[in-house]
């Protein structure tokens, strides 16, 4: 199983609609997906129709239970979505209390590896959907990745959030003894901008061979497939959007 985080520390920069797009791609490829929310907005969640507050068991009850949680139980906590071959690990609220509960204890960064390391017969990819705030999750979200995908939105603002993103990976690098593989996506293109042609060259050059080549452009056909809860792929599968996912998969397992 092929584990991708999707990070940034910085909100509002495309991370859940990257999780989702690629993850849709991937499934109707006939890969079997399993997209995992650590964010406590449960954004994510709540994209597929699933309410946080009414689920028995979530993401949370990983951290919870910690090694003692076996694989069919882990199974068990997954929802299907409305698309074959894609599951969700939801989300809930639960989760924002696990920086102040369980954030000093040993061995807690490596949690979600050790669970994911459980399934990973069933899965053939796995995408993680982080917060936008350094903690457990985003730690634990890191550590189990193989390759860590970074939105950016091609403006001045969110190019100080990659910032702090690059410094965080530099750190966790350092303390695990562990080189990551990362893209940095930049999103919310729109070349009619003189803010997004800058960003985006400024991307190029300060991250060079880092950044995607491509880019993922404006458009409102994201905001309302999240509205019908279906996958871009499956609500526009024609849209430029949409394009621009498939160009960007194809990269991303060029890139091994």
């Amino acid at each position: 199983m092929k584990i991708w985080t999707v990070a940034n520390q910085k909100g509002g920069v495309g991370k859940t609609t990257t999780a989702v797009s690629l993850a849709g791609i991937l499934a109707l490829q006939g890969k079997r997906v399993l997209l995992i929310d650590t964010d406590p907005h449960a954004s994510l969640t709540y994209y597929f129709g699933i309410d946080s507050e009414d689920l028995e068991v979530s993401v949370y009850d990983i951290f919870a239970r910690g090694n003692t949680m076996q694989s069919e139980e882990i199974l068990q906590a997954l929802c299907p979505s409305n698309i074959a071959n894609l599951d969700i690990l939801p989300a809930t609220m639960a989760i924002a209390t696990l920086d102040r509960s369980m954030g000093n204890k040993t061995g807690m960064g490596l949690i979600l590896k050790k669970a994911l390391l459980k399934i990973s017969e069933h899965y053939d990819y796995a995408i993680l959907d982080c917060p936008p705030v350094l903690g457990v999750l985003m730690v634990n979200a890191l550590a189990a990745s193989e390759r860590i995908l970074v939105p950016v939105q091609t403006e001045f603002l969110a190019l100080k959030g990659l910032d702090r993103m690059m410094r965080t990976m530099e750190l966790m690098q350092s303390s695990q003894s562990k080189q990551y593989q990362y893209t940095i996506i930049p999103t919310m293109y729109d070349k009619r901008t003189n803010a997004s042609l800058e960003a985006y060259k400024t991307l190029q050059q300060t991250y060079t061979d880092k950044v995607w080549p491509g880019v993922i452009p404006v458009d409102t056909k994201f905001r309302d497939a999240s509205l019908a809860q279906q996958v871009p792929i499956q609500f526009c599968p024609r849209s430029r959007g949409v394009f621009a996912y498939r160009a960007l998969l194809d990269y991303l397992i060029e890139q091994g």
